[in-house]
């Protein structure tokens, strides 16, 4: 059966402080589904609650239309990867899971096989104090499949992999949606998103701004520019300016490099041309997920780097 994560108006206060407000989103199964926000707009918190590890000021989150907590012997219904740390330094990472396994009703050979699935055979018997960052966050992906759940939750998993092991991870989760299972990954890397994600959901300052097909989002997001590299900057500046278009330098005010939206590249060029400027070089750039994320979350950076406080 098909399980859905339904979050409907929820609400976290700390004190004076709302950690996020009134949040609504829906995360369907057959797809990665990306948690997108500036450092702290609520993905973390917002995971919590979904797990029911943090209580709701207000609202609700449901997986597969009840209460996660409600659900016996979780790890069966939704394998989560919050925090790589949060595991005993003392055991082996194939105690771990076993312990994992024993209280949740889970047959000890899946111990074996996610260790298998995750790379980490042949130091199943290490303590985990021993591992590094990548190993942890490995160990922890290898609790979340234990149970085989139908739901995988996610928080910033790749931090601290390898090339390799992100590319296991890219293509673990690609899989683990084809197999129709609801993937929801919280990620600050755009290139990650880019590369694993179908459909986005965007919160900022505990608010949605945004829950669509990644494609639709990024299209939303860019403006498309022309790049002109020309020895005569001042001219095709003034001559661009009249026909209607927005010029700025694109890097050092000197190296002769204009950002020019609101016309296409043929028009520039012919511009260019009819008023004898010279042009060396006339590309055209579409704005990447990461600037149209940047564009829809200005205003809900809490910290922005560069500003007096």
């Amino acid at each position: 059966m098909a399980v859905v994560i339904e979050v409907s108006e929820l609400t976290k206060c700390y004190g004076g402080r709302t950690a996020v407000d009134h949040l609504s989103f829906t995360v369907r199964p057959g797809r990665v589904t990306g948690f997108l926000g500036p450092n702290g707009a609520g993905k973390s918190t917002t995971l919590r609650m979904i797990l029911g590890l943090d209580a709701p000021t207000a609202g609700a989150a449901t997986v597969g239309g009840v209460p996660f907590r409600r659900h016996p012997r979780g790890l069966w219904h939704v394998g989560a990867l919050l925090d790589a740390g949060q595991v005993h330094g003392g055991r082996s990472a194939a105690a771990h899971l076993s312990a994992l396994a024993r209280s949740n009703g889970i047959p000890r050979r899946r111990v074996d096989e996610v260790l298998g699935e995750a790379g980490l055979a042949e130091v199943a018997h290490r303590r985990v104090g021993g591992f590094s960052l990548g190993m942890k966050q490995r160990l922890g992906i290898a609790a979340a499949l234990l149970g085989d759940p139908p739901v995988l939750m996610f928080d910033e998993p790749v931090n601290g992999m390898d090339p390799e092991g992100v590319l296991w991870v890219r293509r673990l989760f690609r899989r683990l949606a084809a197999e129709g299972r609801t993937v929801f990954l919280s990620s600050h890397l755009m290139s990650e998103m880019e590369n694993t994600a179908d459909h986005l959901v965007v919160v900022g300052r505990g608010r949605l701004l945004a829950a669509e097909p990644l494609r639709d989002f990024a299209a939303r997001g860019a403006r498309r520019s022309v790049v002109v590299v020309t020895p005569q900057a001042v001219e095709l500046t003034a001559v661009l300016t009249a026909a209607g278009a927005s010029v700025e330098p694109d890097g050092p005010a000197d190296a002769g490099k204009l950002s020019v939206r609101g016309l296409p590249a043929d028009r520039v060029g012919e511009l260019a041309f009819d008023n004898r400027v010279r042009v060396d070089e006339l590309t055209t750039r579409t704005a990447s997920l990461e600037t149209a994320f940047m564009e829809l979350t200005a205003d809900s950076v809490e910290y922005p780097a560069g500003q007096p406080r």
